[in-house]
């Protein structure tokens, strides 16, 4: 077997993420975007002596468990894996990835607790990045996802089915607009072009929307124009801002240089479990947020009595599990690294009346060594990279309940 060689293989198992494992000639072949027991040709793209990597070229036979995807753009559309998928093997897949990778690490026996599954299926995004680019080079405008497998091409994802029908609208009218006004998108490649993102978020339990058009400083806006084009909307919810920030960097990431409110205040307010949370453009907040409900109730619940407890909450972002369990807490102590995430927290500590709860800005690693406080519980909830192997130890020190 070498590079560009056209293989047929049935794939037997799942690595995460999201990656199919077979044997063929001898070799484990890895290949992303497959599920076990589909039936595919490939072509090999890197070959080596006892294993090889190769791209899916056709499925050719589904896996029996299958069904026809709910969402029009799932062939195409980058942004979901398993939308062939019945939910309850999503969930299955899933708990075997995630166990698979822990029997790596622990050789004792412990307690694998089944996936708590979300309330919501569909519709339960309170959070999109939607990209501005074209889906064939030279084609028209669009706004929606990252194509599958592709860094440049945006496909249209008007029928979105993690998010409701006021995403939906918003990311139709608002394409609608920029193609009737013949603005154009910014090229990574160029560097060149006004549209980049277009970051809505709405609260669930609220129902209060926050628009933020990201764009760089090559061409103008018509904010009165804009404005108006979103009020006239007949939405569900509520808009409560309407923001224009300026990027001109060269990374692929919806932020901001500055940010310009045309409308409202750069905030809305979501509530979860009995606490307000406002919430910004840039805030970190979990996405689901009836799961995210749910994740914290087992949490509390799991951390039974701590009316006489110091709680460390580290890794905090802003706050919301700290809140939730500063409700039956001593006290609690939150550390985290972005300075906006900790400014947020400490608003909406103080936006639930809570006395008890502080969040302080800096490294784990560093500030845990300066709290003169000492917890009887921590928290974690860490970054994608992880936790700092000396941070580990120190929290391993304080001999907190487990």
């Amino acid at each position: 077997m070498k590079k560009n060689d056209i293989i047929e293989v049935t794939i037997n198992d799942l690595e995460f993420p999201n990656i199919g494992i077979t044997i063929f000639e001898d070799k484990i072949i890895k290949l992303k975007n497959t599920l076990p027991g589909q039936k595919v040709r490939a072509r090999v793209v890197r070959s080596r002596k006892d294993k090889a990597e190769a791209k899916v070229v056709e499925v050719l036979e589904s896996a029996s468990y299958e069904q026809e995807s709910a969402c029009e753009h799932s062939d195409s559309c980058g942004g979901c894996s398993y939308q062939t998928v019945p939910y309850e093997k999503q969930l299955e897949i899933k708990s075997q990835q995630v166990k698979k990778i822990i029997d790596e690490i622990l050789t004792e026996n412990y307690e694998f607790s089944p996936i708590v599954p979300s309330p919501k299926k569909t519709g339960y995004r309170n959070k999109m990045e939607f990209s501005f680019g074209d889906e064939i080079k030279g084609g028209p405008l669009t706004l929606g996802m990252h194509k599958r497998n592709s860094f440049h091409s945006i496909v249209e994802t008007h029928g979105c089915q993690i998010v409701d029908e006021d995403f939906r609208q918003i990311l139709c009218r608002i394409l609608e607009y920029f193609r009737g006004n013949s603005q154009t998108y910014y090229h990574k490649t160029t560097k060149i072009g006004f549209l980049r993102y277009l970051l809505v978020r709405k609260a669930e339990k609220t129902g209060e929307i926050l628009i933020n058009l990201i764009t760089t400083s090559q061409g103008k806006l018509n904010e009165e124009e804009f404005v108006g084009l979103i009020l006239s909307m007949n939405l569900q919810g509520e808009i409560k801002c309407i923001a224009h920030s300026i990027f001109d960097g060269v990374a692929d990431v919806a932020k901001a240089d500055t940010m310009k409110i045309l409308y409202g205040e750069d905030k809305i307010r979501e509530e979860l479990l009995g606490l307000n949370f406002n919430i910004s453009s840039f805030s970190f907040f979990q996405t689901n947020s009836s799961a995210a409900e749910k994740l914290y109730s087992i949490v509390r619940d799991f951390i039974g009595t701590t009316k006489d407890k110091v709680i460390f909450d580290l890794y905090s972002g802003t706050g919301t599990i700290g809140q939730i369990l500063a409700l039956a807490a001593k006290k609690v102590i939150g550390i985290e690294i972005v300075e906006e995430a900790v400014e947020k927290a400490n608003e909406n500590a103080k936006l639930n009346n809570l006395t008890n709860c502080t969040f302080i800005a800096g490294d784990v690693l560093k500030k845990i060594d300066e709290l003169s406080d000492k917890p009887d519980i921590i928290v974690l909830d860490p970054p994608r990279e992880g936790i700092h192997p000396k941070a580990i130890q120190k929290i391993i020190d304080y001999k907190p309940e487990t």
